[in-house]
């Protein structure tokens, strides 16, 4: 048998960097809005050398975490910081004290999200990790069971009410007979948890929220019993004996009323948006879920979400004849969907992905652009990149006074690759005007690895 020597996730652009860097005073190339003042953050995996993974069996959701940010204040770029978030494994690797705080069935790598809720930094991860609250220049405080709040782990992608502002989240953990479904209150603070009972161990990578409801995704990727017997870095694996179905829960309900609406077999790692459209009296009616569709994946590829080449979709579930419409909104290939934070579980007009790879992992050369979605038109716009720049997800962020319903009166910012000089580079665009270069660029000291999830994290007050 052949020896595997390569890697898509440790080569190229996804390559891990070898050190922590700290830069002041950065070059600015255009104009940075000078209303944006806060730190843009962005997480992902980052091995750290001590750890480097066998090219073989490393799964790109596996890596040590590692958090990027950026400095903005009155038209400057004040600063650029890269830290490892330290997990036992990185603490010990540079010789350093475990960080603080209990550890959830011994799982602390933390690497797919990092947000902005109740003054703390967060940073997280899916399927038993607690948080890592981190410091204002990107140090590990502290693995954080919200002051005791939160049973178990939490997941990478709760969705915040704009309307209340609470964290509403869909949790998973390989061990538990059930799903979690936690409410985490303004105060940071877990102020509810639901059961919803699922013996089969889905992997549950998102959620979606809407005035009535959250939505659960039991789709069919499920914990491999056998995969992790065999050492399997994430033991998680496609499967053709379950059903793809959504869930629909009442927010102030119990698991005994979710009502469950079957669709196509595909997996889902990121929903765009959801909203309700009820009937005359305010029940029953439609739920309307943008999402960004994988026909499958960890089928063939067992080291990455590469099996096919994920589009954006459309479901409509309609509640009183229990039916779904699967409507495909956009063949180019994408992922990594956002849209304005005042309008998540609201009707949204606007969605931005960045188009992503149709070739593989190791192809890039399509993601040189953010995808703007008029989901009301039907149409698609772009906002460039730029030449030789390869773009990952885009974070919205409302001018000051934007009306709540203003969704393009925005900023948009992403990290890039710059293939020429093999570094990292912020981007500002115009959120209302597709087809335009960034206002702004922030060349950065270093190379940032192709990653997940990041936040624009305003400065208090």
């Amino acid at each position: 048998m052949a020896v595997v020597t390569t890697n898509p996730y440790l080569e190229g652009p996804f390559a891990p960097v070898t050190e922590e860097v700290t830069a002041h005073d950065l070059e600015v190339v255009g104009t940075l809005p000078p209303e944006l003042d806060g730190r843009y953050l962005r997480i992902g995996p980052n091995p750290i050398m001590a750890n480097v993974p066998d090219p073989a069996t490393h799964h790109w959701f596996t890596g040590d975490g590692m958090v990027h940010g950026v400095r903005l204040r009155g038209g400057r770029a004040e600063w650029y910081r890269n830290r490892w978030v330290r997990s036992t494994r990185v603490s010990e690797a540079l010789g350093e004290e475990p960080a603080p705080g209990e550890r959830h069935g011994g799982m602390d790598t933390v690497n797919t999200h990092v947000i902005g809720h109740a003054g703390r930094t967060l940073a997280l991860v899916e399927a038993g990790a607690r948080p890592v609250e981190l410091g204002e220049e990107l140090d590990t405080i502290r693995h954080t069971d919200l002051d005791g709040t939160l049973p178990n782990g939490f997941t990478a992608h709760p969705k915040r009410d704009p309307r209340t502002g609470e964290l509403h989240a869909v949790a998973y953990h390989w061990a538990l007979p059930h799903l979690q479904y936690v409410v985490v209150g303004v105060d940071g603070r877990v102020r509810s948890v639901e059961p919803i009972p699922l013996d089969h161990g889905p992997m549950v990578h998102d959620m979606s929220l809407t005035e009535r409801f959250a939505v659960v995704y039991d789709l069919p990727v499920v914990f491999d019993l056998e995969g992790a017997a065999r050492g399997a870095s994430f033991p998680y694996a496609w499967t053709d004996a379950l059903p793809a179905r959504i869930g629909l829960l009442p927010r102030d309900g119990t698991a005994a009323d979710i009502t469950w609406f079957e669709v196509e077999p595909c997996y889902v790692f990121h929903a765009l948006n959801a909203h309700d459209e009820p009937g005359p009296d305010g029940t029953g009616g439609k739920v309307v879920l943008e999402v960004v569709r994988h026909e499958r994946t960890f089928a063939r590829d067992r080291v990455g979400p590469a099996d096919a080449v994920p589009s954006l979709w459309r479901w409509t579930l309609d509640l009183d004849r229990g039916t779904v419409t699967e409507t495909q909104l956009d063949d180019q290939g994408q992922e990594f969907p956002r849209v304005a934070e005042g309008r998540v579980g609201l009707p949204a007009r606007y969605g931005w992905a960045p188009r992503i790879a149709v070739g593989g992992p190791g192809d890039f050369s399509s993601n040189d652009r953010v995808l703007r979605h008029d989901l009301v038109a039907g149409t698609v716009d772009h906002h460039p990149a730029g030449e030789g720049r390869q773009v990952g997800e885009a974070v919205v962020v409302a001018r000051d006074g934007a009306a709540p319903d203003a969704e393009d009166d925005a900023w948009l910012m992403a990290l890039a690759h710059d293939r020429g000089t093999d570094r990292g580079e912020l981007l500002v665009w115009a959120a209302d005007a597709p087809g335009e270069d960034p206002v702004a660029r922030v060349p950065l000291p270093a190379r940032v690895p192709f990653g997940f999830h990041g936040s624009w994290v305003p400065t208090a007050g």
